[in-house]
């Protein structure tokens, strides 16, 4: 009797499992998703990636990867050339979908104005928590980095970067560095945040 419960509760956890594999496989990635990326050749490159607002991940030695709008099978084909060239044979890459992004919160209209005055941001690298954050308007840099409670302790703080697009859809990049701020010779901590502007805290280098 056993053997037979056991046998119906198998038979019923298939499908279930089947259809959750069919509906992650049919899933668009959105920006703020976060996908799991590994080689079995090289787990150096293993990781998870933040879709940026852009719709791209970051890749190591493939570079920058479209996942915006595109399946994981589609995504993980992509994967799959870019690394190509870096190895003897195609390499054998997993995607997965790791984490969701966080939905959109709504509230009742006399709440409206509220949620109208928080932007997204992304912070990725060695901070304590990267990410997508929601920040009030008019939030700065060094404001922004207290809220995702600061470096890690294997951050290089003389070369933080700020990204961000501007109305062309053209990306400049501002090099920033903490250190001078905190001794009062840069006053780039004071820049206001703008909607979509990302992060990059970047790992120190060995005698950093």
């Amino acid at each position: 009797m056993k053997r037979i419960i056991t046998l119906l509760f198998t038979l019923t956890l298939v499908p279930l499992f089947a259809a959750a594999g069919q509906a992650q496989e049919s899933y668009r990635i959105k920006p703020g998703d976060v996908i799991r990326i590994e080689v079995l050749e090289d787990s150096s490159i293993n990781r998870d990636a933040l879709v940026l607002p852009d719709g791209r991940v970051s890749v190591p030695l493939a570079g920058t990867v479209q996942a915006g709008g595109r399946t994981l099978s589609q995504v993980k084909s992509s994967v799959i050339d870019e690394l190509s060239p870096n190895f003897a044979s195609p390499p054998t890459v997993f995607v997965s979908l790791a984490r969701l992004a966080e939905p959109e919160i709504t509230f009742p209209s006399a709440s409206t104005a509220a949620v109208e005055d928080t932007i997204p941001i992304y912070v990725l690298g060695q901070v304590a928590n990267p990410g997508k954050v929601q920040v009030a308007e008019g939030t700065t840099l060094l404001q922004m980095l207290a809220e995702i409670g600061g470096f890690s302790r294997f951050a290089a703080k003389k070369r933080v970067q700020l990204r961000r697009r501007d109305s062309s859809g053209k990306e400049r990049v501002y090099n920033v560095n903490y250190r001078s701020i905190l001794e009062g010779k840069s006053n780039i901590g004071m820049t206001v945040m703008a909607p979509g502007d990302v992060i990059i805290v970047p790992e120190r280098r060995l005698f950093e």
